[in-house]
Formats: C-alpha cells, sequence, structure tokens
C-alpha cells in the first residue's frame, strides 16, 4: 500500500523492502499487481520465498528485471509467502530468519547508503 501511495505522491521514505510482495490471487499467476512500481522511483528490495503461492518466483524476478537496477530481488530458498520452510528442508527457519535480517542489513547499507 506504501509503494502504491509512492507511486502517486512520492514519500518522504528512501526505499522499500517488500515482504513477500503479493504479486497475484493463488492461482492466478500475473503481473499487474506490480505495474504502479513503474512509477516509484525508489530503491526497492523484494524478500520472497521459492514456494510463495502468492508470487511465483519467475515471474517476480521479470518485474525486477523490467525495474532495472532500483530493484533487488532475494530469494529465500524452500520459503513460503511468510518465508517459513518446512521441516524437511533441512534448514532451521532461525537460520533463514538470519539470512533475511543480514539481506536487509546489507541492502542498507549497500543501496541506501545507511
Amino acid at each position: 500500500m506504501a509503494s502504491g501511495a509512492d507511486a502517486v505522491d512520492a514519500l518522504d521514505v528512501a526505499g522499500f523492502v517488500f515482504h513477500a510482495f503479493p504479486l497475484h490471487p493463488p492461482g492466478k499467476p500475473g503481473t499487474s499487481r506490480a505495474d504502479h512500481l513503474n512509477q516509484v522511483g525508489k530503491p526497492l528490495l523484494f524478500l520472497n520465498g521459492t514456494r510463495d503461492r502468492l508470487a511465483d518466483p519467475e515471474l517476480l524476478a521479470g518485474v525486477c528485471d523490467r525495474l532495472g537496477s532500483r530493484a533487488t530481488l532475494h530469494l529465500v530458498d524452500g520459503g513460503d509467502h511468510s518465508l517459513q520452510v518446512l521441516k524437511r528442508s533441512g534448514r532451521r527457519q532461525e537460520d533463514v530468519d538470519d539470512e533475511v535480517a543480514e539481506a536487509v542489513s546489507e541492502w542498507c547499507r549497500e543501496v541506501l547508503g545507511l
């Protein structure tokens, strides 16, 4: 919702971190929910899981490619829409959470200069 508001009237923010961007409804792949991002002139970080039923990873990668250098995509292997992994993945959720936190921290340092 904040990125939609920014697309209409720029907000006073440095960038946007999307924790599981809902690109499309479950079972209905599409990219129209991301159309407004063309009007957002700020850096964008997408944190999505490879099992997210609301964002096909290939479609989201295509959106990020179209947005160019403003967009960074970090995929959580085996993560769902909440970035939760299955126990059978062999990964501890704590490690996944650390991975996500590090991705945000690194993006803030490298992209936003914070």
